[in-house]
């Protein structure tokens, strides 16, 4: 079988850190158990589970396993012997993670984690043999070449992190990448009591000194998180027709995004409070935009993709957090979203800081057709 750059490497390399995250987060209380370390592999059945966990657990690392086979058939391995390694990393790495929250005191090490964990693997490589079994991957190739440029896939995992990262709560529709804030607060802290920290002061009062975004501010908040998104998918779409389509597909992707992280974070019945007038007016003018910005040549489109994701990252900076906002941060750090939590807020974090890398390195990269 002949080899292909495939997007399922970097996802799947992206979806294990993530699981890391998800497994260790908040990274404290690190300390030595009183228990022997794998104690737990044939500990009895615990009395504290829920069916959200079996299925979190379940469902969690079937992606993964999906993710894994798909690379290692992509690259020429044949599918029968692409299973057992898919399970044997997804296996491997629920055991890393099962043992590691030895030492967290808000982590419980479970040999039904584990399990359910590993099956869920086993059960995702499944899945994605039977899609190749039934020319599912000779499809998307298919698709892909039609759609897309060669050595297109970091582009296109780009795009389909995208969404992800809307699930996590944010300040504004679309308003990925609140994180230089954060950072700059994280520093001043770290420097404390150190001859530098005059320096670096005035970040820790950085959250306090934003006002609120003008109506105008906010609209192009909106419009430019649409357009950065469409521009990456220039840089690697093949021009023409299909350009407007990923533009329109941005567009309903990035509402029913939003409409469903209202829905987790204030009930179904707020699902849609996000979709005021102004705020479907900026979507509609980010995807017009967008639209006529779609015959650019791909490098042009690179180029003008910088300008709009440092402008999308300065204009987030300014965006304050109401209480509103704040209280969802707390319901996603403390609830059932903790289990979600790193892979949405990390993608939401990093997505345009990754894409602005991705940007750069294809405007050194060789022309393709």
């Amino acid at each position: 079988m002949s080899r292909h750059r495939s997007s399922a490497t970097p996802l799947a390399l992206l979806f294990g850190a993530l699981i890391v995250y998800a497994s260790l987060y908040p990274f404290s209380g690190w300390r030595v158990p009183g228990v022997p370390l794998l104690a737990f592999v044939v500990a009895p059945w615990s009395h504290w589970w829920t069916w959200f966990d079996l299925v979190a657990n379940l469902i969690g690392y079937m992606p993964l396993g999906a993710l894994v086979f798909g690379a290692l058939v992509r690259t020429g391995t044949p599918p029968p012997r692409a299973v057992l390694p898919a399970l044997l990393v997804g296996a491997g790495l629920s055991f890393t993670m099962e043992f590691l929250q030895n030492f967290l005191p808000n982590r419980v090490a479970s040999n039904v984690d584990l399990g359910l964990n590993a099956s869920g693997a086993l059960l995702g490589a499944l899945l994605g043999s039977v899609v190749h079994s039934r020319g599912g991957v000779e499809r998307w190739q298919v698709a892909r070449d039609r759609w897309f440029i060669g050595r297109s896939a970091g582009g296109i995992a780009l795009l389909l992190l995208w969404p992800l990262g809307l699930l996590f709560p944010l300040p504004v529709p679309l308003a990925v990448g609140q994180v230089l804030v954060r950072v700059q607060a994280g520093i001043a802290a770290l420097v404390q009591g150190t001859p530098v920290a005059p320096w670096f002061e005035s970040w820790l009062d950085a959250e306090l000194e934003r006002t609120a975004l003008s109506p105008g501010g906010e609209f192009s908040l909106i419009a430019l998180g649409l357009l950065a998104p469409c521009l990456v998918a220039f840089v690697v779409a093949r021009p023409g027709w299909r350009r407007l389509v990923l533009v329109l597909g941005a567009a309903a992707l990035g509402g029913l995004a939003t409409t469903l992280s209202t829905a987790l974070n204030f009930g179904p019945q707020h699902a849609l409070a996000w979709s005021t007038p102004q705020a479907l007016a900026a979507l509609g003018f980010g995807a017009a935009l967008a639209a006529l910005l779609s015959v650019l040549p791909r490098r042009a489109a690179a180029g003008l993709g910088l300008i709009v994701l440092t402008a999308l990252v300065l204009f987030v900076a300014q965006a304050p957090s109401d209480p509103y906002f704040s209280e969802s941060l707390q319901a996603w750090e403390q609830g059932r979203f903790i289990r979600f939590h790193g892979a949405a807020r990390w993608v939401g974090w990093l997505w345009p800081y990754a894409a602005i890398a991705y940007l750069l390195a294809r405007l050194g990269a060789r022309e393709e057709g």
